[in-house]
């Protein structure tokens, strides 16, 4: 079993993270994804609030991969497992917010557990930890950009 685990802070709040997280159709607009497959997504919010069970169809370069939402705890966890990938096996990610200790902002910690075959074995954990770390990085920043009293 492979593991990755990041954890980025940002100045934005919790629900303002939050609401990046829950509506699937801002992910290529914050993170490393190129875009939303709607045709293979299924369940989608059409308020941008998916809940536990929609599946979420992200394509980044010419590979789909398929996640199902299977917890849902706001503003504080968004829990996912695969729902079709080619490569992964096995895999569950957990996203947990947490209000950051030292004043304003929010703890985003994304952490997951994987199956490869006997081919990815030895690339896909630098890969993925590294392609995580940049989903985060790209929520936190962006975050940032959306807080409403961010101007204020």
């Amino acid at each position: 079993m492979h593991t990755y685990d990041v954890t980025v802070t940002t100045g934005a709040s919790p629900e303002t993270v939050w609401k990046l997280l829950v509506d699937a159709a801002s992910w290529p607009v914050w993170s490393t994804v190129d875009s939303l497959d709607t045709a293979r997504s299924a369940g989608l919010d059409p308020g941008g609030d998916d809940g536990v069970g929609a599946v979420r169809a992200f394509r980044t370069g010419r590979t789909v991969t398929g996640e199902r939402l299977t917890e849902k705890v706001a503003p504080r966890l968004l829990a996912y497992e695969d729902a079709f990938n080619a490569s992964l096996r096995d895999y569950r990610a957990r996203i947990e917010l947490e209000p950051a200790p030292t004043g304003p902002g929010t703890v985003i910690h994304w952490h997951g557990t994987y199956r490869t075959g006997p081919l990815l074995r030895w690339f896909m954990p630098r890969h993925l930890q590294k392609f995580m770390q940049g989903m985060a990085e790209g929520l936190a920043r962006h975050a940032e950009a959306c807080e409403p009293d961010r101007d204020s």
